[in-house]
């Protein structure tokens, strides 16, 4: 998406990517973009749109990502300080959206919890039923030109325990920066 985040006339580049980074680019000259701000999100990004959502005269940026998650960034301040330097209070506004915030969080929690305990029953009667869900997998294989290297992205709306790769030539598993797993090595009967 373009949009004028900055508030100082120019639209402003807003770009989210597969990997779960979205970046805010400026155009300072008639050349290459400028980088401004980035932020790492856990999943790949689907949707990035600028405007005022939440509050007026705050402008923000909402992310959807795969999963179906909608994460905000937003120019409004965090931290309000008086002339001397102390936080002021909350106002009577705000206090009473986190007042409305807790109570829904808190119902949530007990809906959970209700149907958390409406599962462990019908799963342990004799006529219940198991089936295995269906999940979507988004995956992408591509090729990275630069190191002669592929990638695998694998992205689940569930945890992912396990992934299981297996080939009948020889591959090395490259470390990245956003890996977390453990990988362990096996061989394998060739027969």
């Amino acid at each position: 998406d373009s949009f004028d985040i900055l508030g100082d006339g120019v639209k402003e580049l807003l770009v989210g990517r597969d990997d779960g980074v979205l970046e805010i680019y400026t155009f300072e000259s008639a050349d290459d973009p400028v980088l401004r701000y980035d932020h790492a999100l856990s999943e790949s990004i689907a949707s990035i749109q600028g405007g005022c959502v939440g509050k007026d005269g705050y402008d923000e940026i909402l992310a959807s990502t795969y999963s179906g998650w909608l994460t905000g960034l937003t120019t409004e301040p965090v931290y309000r300080e008086d002339g001397s330097g102390e936080e002021l209070k909350l106002s009577q506004e705000m206090q009473s959206k986190i007042s409305s915030l807790r109570n829904e969080l808190e119902h949530l929690q007990i809906k959970v919890l209700q149907e958390r305990e409406k599962y462990q029953q019908s799963s342990q009667s004799s006529t219940a039923v198991s089936s295995v869900p269906a999940f979507s997998v988004n995956d992408k294989f591509t090729l990275n030109k630069d190191d002669a290297s592929y990638s695998l992205t694998l992205e689940v709306q569930t945890a992912i325990d396990n992934v299981l790769v297996q080939s009948d030539v020889p591959i090395d598993l490259l470390d990245v920066d956003k890996n977390s797993a453990v990988v362990s090595f096996s061989s394998c009967d060739s027969e």
